[in-house]
């Protein structure tokens, strides 16, 4: 299973976050690539714990969020197109791109000493560190091919 745990997956996907500008557009969704960059530096700050953010499960996840989770990282079938981003939605339209990779980069790169102990994700619930690197891998490069990077 690919994780972003692993060394040679993670610094796969900083290549391709390194491929991105302001010529790639979106192949599904309704985000345009400052807001999905936003979007996953934001996600990312999350599931670091980076910005005090409040960790809670809610309802539904606490009836289906495992079952769901297992199933999502039982092999390495890519994530589905269109997921909402929920609490993670970007409104901003416009933004510095260069600054936005700056800091998702940096990002990828603390996720080799990663440590938060207290991360719930809000519909999987409490996970596993290898469940949170696969997840984190998928979200990635879910992102990475929506703009053809």
């Amino acid at each position: 299973m690919k994780t972003i745990f692993n060394k040679a997956e993670r610094e796969e996907l900083i290549e391709r976050i390194n491929t991105l500008n302001s010529h790639n557009t979106a192949q599904w969704g309704k985000m345009n690539l400052y807001q999905m960059m936003k979007h996953c530096t934001r996600w990312n700050d999350w599931v670091l714990g980076n910005g005090g953010h409040s960790y809670r499960q809610e309802f539904l996840g606490k009836l289906f969020g495992k079952m769901v989770l297992k199933g999502m990282v039982k092999d390495d079938k890519p994530m589905k197109k269109n997921a909402p981003a929920g609490i993670f939605t970007i409104k901003e339209q416009n933004g510095d791109i260069q600054d936005e990779k700056k800091i998702w980069l940096a990002q990828m790169a603390a996720y080799e000493n990663f440590s938060n102990p207290e991360f719930i994700h809000d519909f999987f619930g409490k996970m596993k560190t290898e469940d949170i690197g696969i997840f984190v891998y998928k979200h990635m490069d879910h992102h990475l091919r929506q703009f053809n990077a």
